[in-house]
């Protein structure tokens, strides 16, 4: 369908000296970038659900942490300064990525792993994250007087876990992502694989706000606090984990269908697309 673009009609002809009306007529390069476009937003779509998993690190952690005994040793550990430890992991596991994980997929294999198998990875990961953030909110529950708002008597280094999970995820997704959508993106279009990673972050807070705000409209019937009150210890914060878990292996269920179904334009086919456009037969 698309191809009608580029194909001359009676009164479209454009002669050496004429200019081509970019509106009624297209070149064969310019229909090939939509196509690719067009290609990449399914799976850009599927990246969304794993950056609302992402940013309760920097939202419902620090509350779950902060509702958690936040002494060790006489010290004081701000529930905000945890988020250390995904940095930690990041640079922990890109090590183990480069230095374990690629040479051995390669050597069973026979190949590297490709930018959707790693983005599939880190949606595993990331589901895997909010099921120990909801089991260590379980675990939180249960050390907590039930109508008090005082802190958990469970240590917040139990959130270690979580966030080194979070940490691992995104050096699958993130860096899996911006390799594949630079990758996959036109060549005169090349800074729009960038902004589809920026923009899958932030409809990921979006979409996090939209999902507490429904939540929250559905568990506060009949005079109850919902989920995710104020006071943590009169909610069921283990049961959004849980959701988000579900959102997330439903998200991947759709994304390993997508990622089947894509074709990955390849050098050649660009290059014969640059070559129709100059009249040049491909061979």
């Amino acid at each position: 369908f698309l191809d009608k673009a580029a194909v001359v009609k009676a009164g479209t002809e454009v002669s050496d000296h004429s200019t081509r009306n970019p509106w009624r007529l297209c070149t064969v390069t310019q229909v090939e970038e939509v196509k690719c476009i067009l290609r990449l937003l399914p799976i850009w779509l599927c990246t969304i659900i794993y950056s609302v998993v992402f940013t309760q690190m920097a939202s419902l952690f620090v509350v779950q942490g902060a509702a958690m005994k936040t002494t060790v040793f006489a010290f004081h550990i701000p529930p905000a300064s945890m988020s250390s430890f995904d940095i930690l992991s990041v640079a922990f596991f890109i090590f183990l990525y480069r230095r374990l994980i690629f040479p051995c997929y390669l050597r069973v294999r026979g190949k590297s792993m490709t930018q959707l198998q790693r983005m599939g990875a880190g949606l595993v990961i990331g589901a895997t994250a909010m099921v120990c953030a909801g089991t260590v909110e379980v675990y939180r529950l249960k050390h907590t007087n039930k109508g008090s708002d005082e802190p958990s008597s469970l240590s917040i280094l139990w959130q270690i876990p979580q966030y080194a999970l979070i940490g691992a995820s995104e050096v699958f997704m993130y860096v899996g992502q911006l390799e594949f959508f630079n990758g996959q993106a036109p060549d005169g279009l090349k800074s729009f694989g960038s902004a589809l990673c920026m923009t899958s972050i932030s409809f990921g807070n979006y979409f996090s706000t939209i999902i507490v705000n429904i939540v929250m409209q559905f568990t506060t019937t009949n005079n109850s606090p919902g989920w995710i009150p104020g006071n943590l210890n009169e909610g069921h914060l283990d049961r959004f984990y849980f959701l988000l878990a579900l959102l997330a292996v439903t998200d991947l269920l759709v994304y390993v269908g997508c990622a089947m179904w894509y074709k990955g334009i390849s050098l050649e086919e660009r290059g014969c697309a640059a070559q129709a456009e100059e009249g040049i037969q491909c061979v």
